[in-house]
């Protein structure tokens, strides 16, 4: 039964922490069944999230801090999706007068969202990392992952040469996080596996309620290439270490304003 608990519990804070990402699929449900007045769908789409940006900054449940991190990630996604859907990897088949060169700007708050999972459930699970690599090796990572996402139309594409990199350079690195004041510890490779699993998953919901479409579901929705968790992968790798590296700044920062306000003997 305690188990039991501790995985309702780390369920409960789970939950909380995809507030942003569930209001997103049900608005794109909801959106696509009910008869909208005077502005596309698309637009709708895009108000609906900018109002639940600014509750959730109200409410208190996101920070000024993390509204940086999630700003942050809502340009990177949306110079993505300008560049994809230019070269035809999917397309917003819709009108919209929020749409920029065939992207409409709701977009980017997919993966703004994203960024908001990471920062919320980092918070709420008091998440520590362990054995993290030095950010020489970190931060070019990253980058190599992010542009690989645009060079490959024009090169070879490397992602698994760079998940290969992935694996050696956080072989040893792990994640704690505690539930009910227990901490417990997971291979940080395998979070990565375990919430790009999960974004596949969810991105055929997405895709069911018509947010985006590719090639092959023009003519009617079919599940997603199991090969797109790869794709995936690599983009919660660079979601996770943008956070991790500014969590750990952040940090860092802390500590020395507290070393330099403690009076010393």
């Amino acid at each position: 039964m305690k188990g039991f608990q501790q995985l309702l519990h780390f369920g409960w804070h789970q939950a909380l922490s995809c507030l942003f990402p569930v209001v997103i699929f049900a608005a794109l449900a909801l959106t696509q069944v009910l008869s909208l007045p005077l502005i596309p769908r698309y637009d709708w789409l895009l108000l609906i999230c900018i109002g639940m940006q600014w509750a959730m900054l109200r409410s208190g449940l996101e920070t000024r801090d993390e509204l940086k991190v999630i700003s942050l990630f809502h340009v990177i996604g949306l110079a993505l999706e300008l560049f994809k859907v230019h070269m035809g990897s999917w397309s917003y088949p819709e009108e919209g007068y929020s749409k920029v060169f065939g992207v409409p700007l709701y977009s980017g708050f997919m993966y703004a969202s994203v960024a908001s999972y990471l920062c919320q459930a980092w918070r709420r699970l008091d998440v520590k990392l362990i054995k993290w690599p030095s950010s020489w090796l970190v931060i070019p990572l990253a980058a190599s992952i992010y542009f690989n996402f645009f060079t490959h139309h024009f090169w070879i594409d490397v992602r698994w040469w760079l998940s290969g990199l992935v694996v050696i350079v956080f072989l040893r690195a792990s994640v704690s996080y505690s539930v009910n004041e227990l901490r417990y510890r997971m291979p940080l490779v395998l979070s990565f596996v375990l919430i790009g699993f999960f974004i596949w998953i969810a991105e055929n919901i997405a895709t069911f309620f018509s947010a985006w479409e590719y090639p092959n579901q023009r003519e009617a929705w079919s599940l997603v290439h199991f090969g797109k968790i790869s794709s995936w992968l690599l983009l919660v790798i660079v979601s996770f270490l943008i956070v991790a590296s500014l969590k750990r700044a952040k940090g860092k920062e802390e500590t020395n304003i507290h070393t330099v306000h403690t009076p010393t003997r």
